[in-house]
């Protein structure tokens, strides 16, 4: 997520200062144009389906990012994200322990998966696809995330973001064909100004 105003610009769009999402009232870019920083409040959620129901979901504890919301140059705005493999759970612990062994995550050995964002498309008022780098256990590959304005108040904003990754791109396709090799990520990320 280095290079795009990944979800951000979508907020453009679509709020006021009191509070309330509403696309007849935009903001002035120089209401929302500024640096935030996404806050624990965020949640990172993902799954993983399975041939005959069931599958895997889970959740990852720790995270941080950032982004910068540049007034009038949304093209050149940043977002960086980072997920910690190690802070995985799927409610069982074995799963939990499975997630992070050498099979998937690699825990051990890549304490990080890293997203930055090199470009923005914007889709709808509210909505925008971003696409951008994510490393994970050693690759390297472009993928693209869409997003969707759900709030902003003048000081804190936030966003659905979804996006579906192979996981044979990052030699993590264990268990396939038996375990879908699409994880679908549905995450709501918050971020406050600062």
């Amino acid at each position: 997520m280095s290079r795009s105003g990944l979800l951000f610009a979508s907020a453009l769009l679509l709020a006021n200062t009191s509070g309330q999402v509403w696309a007849a009232n935009a903001p002035e870019l120089s209401e929302v144009a500024g640096k935030y920083t996404v806050t624990p409040s965020s949640r990172i959620a993902f799954s993983v389906a399975q041939v005959g129901g069931g599958g895997i979901k889970g959740v990852f504890g720790k995270f941080s990012g950032s982004f910068t919301l540049e007034a009038g140059d949304l093209q050149h705005s940043t977002v960086s994200f980072t997920l910690v493999p190690d802070s995985v759970e799927a409610g069982e612990k074995r799963i939990d322990t499975f997630l992070k062994s050498t099979a998937v995550f690699d825990a051990a050995n890549f304490n990080a998966i890293t997203f930055r964002s090199n470009a923005i498309k914007q889709t709808g008022p509210d909505t925008a696809t971003v696409t951008g780098q994510l490393s994970a256990k050693g690759h390297q590959r472009s993928e693209s995330f869409n997003v969707k304005l759900t709030r902003w108040n003048g000081k804190s904003i936030a966003f659905d973001v979804s996006g579906d990754v192979f996981r044979s791109r990052y030699d993590m396709d264990v268990g396939t064909p038996i375990y879908s090799n699409v994880v679908h990520f549905d995450m709501s990320v918050e971020g406050e100004r600062r």
